[in-house]
């Protein structure tokens, strides 16, 4: 029997793209304060893009993999959304 490993998967939006194949991604997630409100709360990835392929604005899909760099630890899994161009 094989086993599949699971990696992690994000989605967020691509906030910086001015790095040569690396693209900085801004997740948010919803946590629920102690008092009841709804918190976001917010973490920026250095994530792999191998072609330069995402643009800033674009929700992207990243997923866990080896490190790569220092600060890299994710990769480009898929684009979800493209940003609208004006």
């Amino acid at each position: 029997m094989s086993e599949t490993k699971l990696t992690r998967t994000l989605i967020g939006k691509a906030v910086s793209t001015k790095m040569d194949k690396t693209v900085t991604v801004l997740v948010e997630r919803r946590v629920k304060h102690p008092i009841g409100k709804i918190v976001v709360k917010s973490k920026k990835y250095h994530a792999h893009d191998e072609n330069n392929e995402v643009r800033e604005g674009d929700t992207v899909e990243i997923s866990e993999t080896r490190p790569i760099s220092r600060t890299k630890s994710w990769k480009v899994s898929r684009i979800v959304e493209r940003a609208v161009q004006i």
